[in-house]
């Protein structure tokens, strides 16, 4: 059994020693072998053949095309994809574009036959020359990077470029807010080199104002877009000398209907219940004390409101003077019946002290006839009717305004009761305050809401 497994174990040993030094000497297995078949990269052989057909080793791109030359043309067109954002507070603005740029660089220039481009992405953008555009005025911007970097480069066989990127940026914008909420603003986005002078590149807009485009679906919840526009500046810079610098304009108006509910309204509203303590009897304290204090706190709560979401800025807007004047108007209110009160509370002293320095009138039959009787009173039927209007309406009231009148005729007091005249005027005047207050208030707010709603509108 030994010497029969002797061959075998041999002949095993001298084949497996000849698969070894085949491999070894980099022979390998057939061909055919599924086992050593590998099949190529399709991937990294088509970049190797794009890079040697725009031979990208052959030339310094660090540099701009047509170095020492005149200034290589770019073209800039926009697709405005949305308008996120506007800040009052923070004076900017959020937007997603699309900027695309066109210039024309012979390096790149391919042999074809049917014309046709060649289009890649961010990789082979790393290693050619493009433009080196930014925003001026620019507090944060970048590139969208999903799913991959969204950038698109185009190159067609005479060397034509179209470098494409997907970018939002938030720009500054200045504000002039002296007629918020009725205000219009206008925001520009600033495109411009940042090395290259206008001796090495010429910016412009490929297609004038046709080079902007933007989205039909574009709204804002508090703005209404007027219109888009563009222009193109020098800018000039002490240290390094003049730049093309490319202006994206639109304009922004503000919706008012927000507003008139929060604002306008409510603020109109607490003007309009401050004015109902004039027909309320000024003995009534504790109606007309609290209605003008929570007239005033709620009209202070509304101011605190809207400047709490506004910039502190060091001008007075519209809405401040709308706001302040109603707050003046309720707050005069309160001092419209604090002065009514205080003259009341004078007239009451001066009954008092009236009543103690008239002589009785316990032997008068019938005060209605001394009234009415000239020979007592010194009044005609005339002057009582006259001064009948102004009656007190609480109990009482006309048998002490005869008893004052009386005492006019008295020769013993006459010097006493000469100050009551001026008394019974005050009194007048002071029935005449709330009457008054009832024409004069609402057309004085009338007034002013007519001017300044014909002002700001």
């Amino acid at each position: 059994m030994a010497q029969s497994r002797g061959p075998k174990l041999e002949t095993y040993k001298q084949s497996r020693s000849r698969r070894e030094t085949r491999m070894d000497s980099g022979g390998g297995e057939k061909p055919g072998n599924p086992i050593y078949k590998r099949s190529p990269d399709m991937t990294k052989s088509l970049v190797t053949k794009s890079e040697q057909l725009l031979r990208i080793d052959d030339h310094d791109f660090t540099m701009r095309p047509a170095f020492g030359g005149p200034p290589i043309p770019v073209g800039v067109d926009v697709q405005v994809e949305s308008l996120d954002t506007i800040s009052e507070v923070d004076m900017d603005f959020t937007m997603t574009l699309y900027l695309r740029h066109y210039w024309k660089d012979e390096r790149l220039s391919f042999p074809s036959t049917n014309n046709q481009s060649m289009t890649f992405d961010s990789r082979l953008a790393k290693k050619i020359w493009v433009p080196d555009m930014f925003f001026v005025h620019s507090k944060r911007s970048f590139i969208h990077d999903t799913t991959t970097d969204n950038v698109m480069l185009r190159v067609y066989p005479d060397g034509n470029v179209l470098y494409s990127l997907r970018i939002t940026v938030t720009a500054m914008c200045n504000m002039d807010l002296s007629r918020f909420p009725l205000d219009t603003q206008t925001c520009s986005l600033e495109i411009e080199s940042y090395a290259y002078t206008d001796d090495d590149l010429m910016l412009y807009w490929k297609k004038g104002n046709e080079s902007l485009n933007t989205d039909e679906r574009i709204s804002l919840s508090q703005f209404l877009i007027q219109k888009f526009h563009t222009t193109t500046k020098l800018a000039f810079y002490s240290s390094t000398g003049w730049y093309n610098r490319l202006y994206i304009h639109f304009t922004l108006r503000r919706h008012i209907f927000f507003f008139l509910l929060q604002t306008y309204f409510p603020a109109t509203l607490m003007v309009m219940l401050s004015w109902v303590s004039f027909w309320i009897d000024r003995r009534a304290v504790p109606a007309r004390v609290p209605l003008g204090i929570t007239t005033v706190l709620t009209m202070s709560t509304i101011i605190t409101g809207v400047n709490a979401s506004m910039p502190r800025v060091s001008y007075i807007k519209a809405v401040d003077i709308y706001l302040w004047v109603s707050f003046v108007f309720v707050f005069l209110s309160v001092i419209e019946y604090a002065a009514v009160n205080y003259l009341s509370t004078v007239q009451e002293r001066k009954e008092r002290k009236l009543r103690e320095r008239l002589p009785c009138t316990c032997g008068i039959g019938n005060p209605d006839d001394m009234m009415i009787d000239p020979q007592i009173t010194g009044y005609g039927s005339m002057d009582v009717n006259t001064t009948g209007n102004y009656g007190m309406p609480e109990n009482g009231g006309r048998q002490d305004r005869m008893l004052a009148q009386v005492s006019l005729n008295d020769p013993q007091i006459t010097g006493q009761v000469q100050p009551s005249r001026a008394y019974v005027n005050v009194w007048i005047d002071t029935h005449a305050i709330d009457k008054y207050s009832r024409v004069l208030f609402p057309g004085a707010y009338i007034l002013f809401n007519i001017i300044y709603w014909s002002i700001y509108s």
